[in-house]
């Protein structure tokens, strides 16, 4: 078997993923990284800390370690699955590692089962956070406490509220 950067499972494994190694005294926290438009990043930076990186690679000044951001409709994991592998042939910016994949609802409810496969198959892949569906956040109301089982998310931004 082949062990490139380009081929290798061992990039597949669940947990934290570098795409050359993570730069020495980078700030803490993390880099949230749309994976598309409206993915939820700006959300997630305001109610659990962070740097909001829009749809960018995070700058030398950012947090080196990368939280990838998508909506669970098919384009919003389908464009998760482009950004894996973006960190998967090398093609991240040198220095910035892969901590996980975070999945924001896009509608309440459980997922058809279409995409529940899909994200199974993210999850076989990387460590995958899950942010349920918050009808306050629609509208705007950012001020409530994050929703239950998100604590992973607020410690992975270095800020546990």
């Amino acid at each position: 078997m082949r062990t490139s950067m380009h081929q290798g499972p061992e990039i597949w494994l669940r947990g934290p993923v570098s795409a050359s190694g993570a730069t020495a005294g980078a700030p803490p926290g993390v880099s949230w990284v749309g994976t598309h438009g409206g993915a939820g990043v700006t959300t997630l930076a305001e109610v659990y800390g962070g740097q909001d990186c829009g749809r960018d690679w995070p700058g030398p000044a950012g947090p080196a370690r990368v939280a990838l951001v998508a909506r669970t409709h098919a384009a919003g994991l389908a464009a998760a699955g482009r950004a894996l592998d973006a960190f998967r042939h090398g093609e991240a910016p040198p220095g910035l590692g892969l901590d996980s994949v975070v999945l924001v609802a896009d509608a309440p409810g459980r997922l058809p089962r279409p995409l529940a496969r899909q994200v199974r198959l993210l999850e076989a892949a990387v460590a995958v956070h899950r942010v349920p569906w918050v009808a306050a956040w629609r509208l705007g109301d950012l001020d409530g406490p994050p929703p239950r089982g998100t604590g992973a998310l607020a410690r992975l931004a270095g800020a546990d509220r």
